[in-house]
């Protein structure tokens, strides 16, 4: 199989689907994570194009850690819209991993308005990938992917109807957040105060109480015609 992860900030993939990710490259199949925003928002001290620069290359860490190929698509972070170019550039992205599967943000995650808009866009242009009149440079899907809306940051308002066990990748899922060393040791204790990794094990732990496993994902299928509504995000 073909997995795309198409999350807001460099650190989301990993936060929100990370386990997943590793259990997919775990048992061989290709692994993707795009990038929407430079995420040069994220420091309370660097100036925009330092941190943007720092978290693309603990981005780039963090997917090596999976064998994952990452896509920076570079757009404001913050300010990201529902427009022409982004709506090009995601399904050129998507054209380019050719994917079975795309995991996602959850639309309903108020969090963050990027996380709402990729999330959104992802859900909409998934029907265009295939079709020949939308041009970019990666050409059309032969096939339209199967969307899977990610949980919402520390699980408000989402109730998942698939989980993924993730017991046995939870160590990589927390060596691939701690390559986001901006974040770890800065950004969310700084702003929240929590950290990243106190944030993640309680999801993944409360996820697993749901499911009946120690560690778990939850994730909601994108129910649209025709993307293929039968079947399991890992079969």
């Amino acid at each position: 199989m073909r997995v795309m992860a198409c999350c807001a900030h460099p650190d989301d993939a990993e936060i929100l689907m990370g386990g997943t990710l590793a259990k997919y490259a775990k048992r061989g199949d290709e692994v993707f994570i795009a990038i929407t925003t430079n995420g040069e928002v994220g420091h309370p001290t660097l100036p925009k194009r330092e941190i943007a620069a720092i978290r693309k290359e603990e981005a780039i860490r963090a997917a090596e850690l999976i064998g994952a190929r990452l896509l920076w698509l570079g757009f404001p972070d913050e300010f990201l819209f529902d427009r022409e170019e982004t709506r090009l550039a995601i399904i050129n992205a998507i054209r380019e991993c050719r994917p079975d599967v795309i995991l996602t943000h959850w639309p309903g995650d108020l969090y963050n308005p990027d996380h709402t808009i990729t999330g959104q866009i992802v859900n909409d242009v998934a029907i265009m990938t295939t079709v020949p009149n939308i041009v970019t440079e990666a050409p059309p899907c032969e096939k339209i992917p199967v969307v899977y809306f990610a949980d919402s940051v520390a699980g408000v308002g989402f109730v998942p109807d698939e989980y993924v066990d993730i017991t046995d990748t939870l160590q990589v899922k927390r060596d691939m957040l701690a390559e986001h060393k901006s974040q770890v040791s800065d950004w969310l204790s700084d702003q929240y105060g929590v950290t990243m990794d106190d944030m993640m094990t309680v999801c993944a732990q409360y996820r697993g109480f749901q499911a009946g496993v120690r560690h778990a994902e939850g994730f909601i299928r994108a129910k649209a015609w025709p993307r293929g509504v039968a079947g399991t995000l890992l079969p």
